[in-house]
């Protein structure tokens, strides 16, 4: 890597968004600059091609008519994609040179900059930027220190890296705990639904009168402090802190109010446009629980353990498939569900997680591209 590269390496850039693609070379357009092989394209263009042969056996005059405008159309569209890769890669460095140049992600009140902190580099086989990755919220940004970033954390067999530290998630994480989204409640039927999974401890009288006698049963849970996750090579492994509590029917005070201390290991994965979460709790510890009708502590052990039980194996999946739509909600708000995402893998480093996948472009643009480049 030049040294213009290894100027990068040193800014303070916590996003590393690293872009091989086995598509561009040098060599296929001219002046030096990134360009596309038309041939990886060939199969999009299966349906153009096809109209020059309906025959199944034509004869030698036909096939060379066919060969020569099949060869011609190649030649166009190659051509035209050029043009059109070399444009935006030019657009991308220029604007990535302006001082006011900001891009944001934003969901609420919390917005994530992403602006690049130098010039992308650009060579024959990727296209390498540095990216802030810095939180504000409530008009505060968060203060990130020196990246850890090497490009031998990164391979180069796939199309498109995404290097994220921990340094950027747990911001992000402060920011969401703060503005109050890591909040569910659960009532009526679904919350009856789901206590009768099948739990190796008897469900305690107070709580099966509230679930099947009252009208309209609600559990209210919500992070108590702000969550601490750690990426480490073994996985991400996630400190909370949790608060939940049980009201039944219409009387105003809640029947129970319970306190917990989760640690988990959540790994992450992307398939058919969505996001999965999988968690596995290694700790789960009750800090307290209290019954507030009658103000007193819960003591019970086998009490006790029916709520760390519930939390296991009711409440951890439950929160974990809530989650899994919110992100794909806000994956979706970025456009990735508009991209073919092939064999993503997130793999867990110390400190960081690299994001590694291949791509293919949206269909319905390309086949738009291609009828503008043919006019």
């Amino acid at each position: 890597m030049d040294n213009h590269a290894l100027q990068l390496l040193n800014a303070k850039s916590f996003i590393s968004l690293l872009l091989f693609c086995p598509i561009c070379s040098l060599s296929d357009c001219g002046g030096g600059k990134v360009a596309a092989d038309y041939i990886r394209l060939l199969p999009e263009l299966s349906w153009l091609i096809c109209i020059f042969r309906r025959h199944e056996r034509p004869n030698w005059l036909k096939k060379l008519f066919t060969d020569f405008i099949t060869f011609t159309v190649k030649l166009v569209i190659k051509g035209q994609i050029c043009k059109e890769i070399n444009k935006v890669a030019n657009i991308y460095w220029l604007n990535s040179h302006k001082n006011t140049a900001e891009e944001f992600l934003s969901d609420g009140d919390i917005t994530v900059d992403i602006g690049v902190t130098a010039a992308p580099v650009i060579t024959a086989n990727y296209i390498e930027s540095y990216h802030k990755g810095v939180t504000n919220y409530n008009n505060t940004s968060a203060v990130i220190n020196d990246s850890v970033f090497h490009p031998r954390q990164l391979t180069e067999n796939r199309m498109l890296y995404f290097w994220v530290s921990d340094q950027v998630f747990n911001p992000m994480i402060a920011a969401a705990h703060q503005d109050g989204r890591f909040q569910l409640n659960i009532s009526g039927a679904e919350l009856t639904e789901l206590f009768k999974t099948s739990l190796s401890s008897a469900t305690p009288e107070f709580i099966r009168e509230c679930l099947l006698e009252s009208g309209s049963p609600e559990l209210r849970v919500w992070s108590s402090s702000v969550p601490f996750p750690n990426t480490s090579t073994w996985g991400t492994t996630v400190w909370a802190q949790a608060s939940g509590q049980l009201n039944c029917g219409s009387q105003g005070t809640p029947t129970l109010l319970f306190q917990m201390d989760v640690v988990m290991d959540v790994t992450a994965s992307y398939a058919d446009k969505k996001l999965f979460l999988k968690g596995n709790p290694s700790e789960i510890f009750v800090l307290q629980a209290k019954l507030l009708l009658q103000n007193q502590p819960l003591v019970d052990e086998e009490q006790l353990e029916f709520i760390r039980e519930a939390v296991e194996k009711i409440g951890i999946p439950k929160v974990l498939s809530v989650l899994e739509i919110e992100l794909t909600r806000l994956l979706d708000k970025q456009g990735t569900n508009l991209f073919d995402i092939f064999n993503p893998e997130v793999l867990p480093q110390d400190g960081f997680v690299v994001i590694q996948m291949d791509f293919g472009f949206p269909h319905h643009l390309l086949v738009e591209f291609l009828k503008k480049a043919l006019q």
